[in-house]
């Protein structure tokens, strides 16, 4: 697993396109696990807070209960207008959501402010990051895959 700063360090172009992403549109799409293990979606938002990924939620929110109790997400980014290309390919991330608590904690709700001061805040550590977009000759998808593991990998699909 690694965090954003690690994961931009390893992969600085495919880091560039899904920081472009995500900051392109205010709402993603989170996937949590339900306690029975179903899949559970929401919509969020991300910021970055200290160079590291971060997902806000209002208190004792399901989402949250679930990240709490079982910390595995996957986000998908705003599609955008669908085209998939250049840009606007289709990102998503999955890994482990990290509680952020204490002095951490206080800091971020100073700076932000949320309506509530009971809202919790996740760092969201990586184990995989994919982006897919449509070939610039419009023949094959692109997929740029990165794991801390194996690192940046791509491959092409007609």
């Amino acid at each position: 697993m690694a965090d954003w700063q690690e994961f931009a360090a390893q992969a600085p172009e495919l880091a560039t396109t899904v920081r472009g992403r995500l900051e392109a549109a205010r709402h993603h799409v989170l996937a949590t696990l339900r306690a029975d293990g179903a899949p559970r979606v929401s919509g969020t938002e991300v910021a970055w807070h200290r160079e590291q990924l971060t997902i806000g939620s209002m208190p004792a929110a399901r989402k949250a209960r679930d990240l709490q109790r079982d910390s595995r997400f996957a986000l998908h980014c705003n599609p955008g207008d669908g085209s998939m290309t250049g840009a606007d390919a289709d990102v998503k991330l999955s890994g482990a959501a990290i509680e952020v608590t204490g002095d951490e904690h206080a800091a971020r709700l100073a700076e932000v402010q949320p309506p509530d001061a009971a809202a919790h805040l996740f760092r969201l550590d990586l184990t995989e990051v994919v982006s897919t977009a449509v070939a610039d000759d419009q023949t094959h998808l692109v997929i740029t895959l990165w794991t801390p593991a194996d690192g940046l990998r791509t491959f092409r699909r007609t």
